[in-house]
């Protein structure tokens, strides 16, 4: 066999295994396909993530599964206004018996770390997780210490209770790949939920459950070689750049779209492209991934909010304006 077959064999493979996280992950969480291929692509770009939904519609039990399904350490911290930049990447402690200093890791070394309700902590911790998010390391006492691979953040925000938060700066919000919402469930998914609970679920036990290991680490490696294999033909690329200027000129947004916004765009896109069996972006690929990538990067103006815009409506206006290539 060649190498070549064999790495299109190994691709074919890792997109299934990745596929079949949704079903695993659906045996804890009914519903929210949306956010779990969501979360798939953050793996898949080295991304990391923005996660808001109001209380109780299983953000922790998402990001738990995932793991548990991905064979993937994570790790969750509750942030809150007391806590400090090295409760999360670590700090310098005195051991006794030797005499010594040494560096004791925080909760950052991790694979996914659920940052939850990070608009809780003040912006002195919230900037802790910069260099993490950008670098993949933590430099502490002169020294850099690398990161795991994979890592990416999944921070929470509650959307409707803002009375003692820290609004994350747009410096911040730009280094997160997207931003998912979680709904309020439908009647019948909601029913759902209380069936299995009536049947004994335990959200704390996911092993009860059934969620077990279908990919990992080898499977995720294989799958970004295949989507950094993607190919996007320069009218596709051209389509990204005008979707992202337009946001620029709006009179209701103070701040567009940067060009980090549009590369993670385009690395969204052809994570979005290879999961959907493609080895090639279209327009359509590039609608599908504008609002979780976009969404977060647009700073509107304070009168047009009152009026009731909002960054999705927006982002609808500027895809029915741009025109779409052939």
């Amino acid at each position: 066999m060649s190498s070549e077959q064999s790495d299109l064999d190994s691709a074919a493979d890792a997109r299934a295994a990745l596929i079949a996280l949704r079903t695993e992950v659906g045996k804890a969480v009914v519903g929210n396909d949306a956010a779990v291929t969501g979360l798939i692509i953050a793996l898949l770009c080295r991304g990391h993530v923005l996660l808001e939904g109001v209380p109780g519609v299983a953000k922790t039990l998402l990001v738990r599964a995932l793991a548990a399904a991905l064979d993937l350490e994570t790790t969750r911290v509750q942030f809150t206004p007391d806590l400090m930049p090295g409760d999360i990447t670590g700090s310098i402690v005195y051991d006794a018996h030797s005499g010594e200093f040494s560096f004791r890791e925080g909760p950052v070394f991790t694979s996914l770390l659920l940052a939850d309700e990070i608009n809780r902590t003040p912006p002195k911790t919230q900037s802790s997780l910069l260099e993490a998010m950008e670098e993949r390391q933590v430099s502490s006492d002169g020294k850099t210490r690398p990161l795991p691979d994979p890592f990416i953040v999944i921070a929470t925000q509650n959307p409707v209770e803002y009375e003692g938060t820290y609004p994350l700066p747009e410096a911040q919000l730009d280094r997160f790949l997207l931003k998912l919402t979680m709904p309020m469930p439908s009647r019948e998914d909601e029913f759902g939920i209380l069936s299995r609970h009536a049947q004994g679920f335990d959200p704390r036990d996911l092993s009860a459950a059934g969620v077990t290991p279908v990919a990992g680490i080898a499977q995720l490696d294989a799958a970004r070689r295949a989507v950094a294999g993607v190919t996007v033909r320069p009218e596709v690329l051209a389509y990204i750049v005008d979707v992202c200027r337009a946001t620029r000129s709006l009179p209701s947004v103070r701040l567009g779209v940067s060009p980090r916004g549009a590369t993670a765009l385009l690395a969204a896109t052809r994570a979005w492209a290879w999961l959907a069996g493609r080895d090639y972006a279209t327009p359509d690929d590039v609608k599908a991934l504008a609002r979780p990538a976009l969404r977060h990067r647009l700073d509107l103006r304070p009168e047009a909010e009152l009026e009731g815009a909002t960054a999705d409506g927006v982002l609808d206006r500027v895809l029915a304006s741009v025109p779409v290539p052939r």
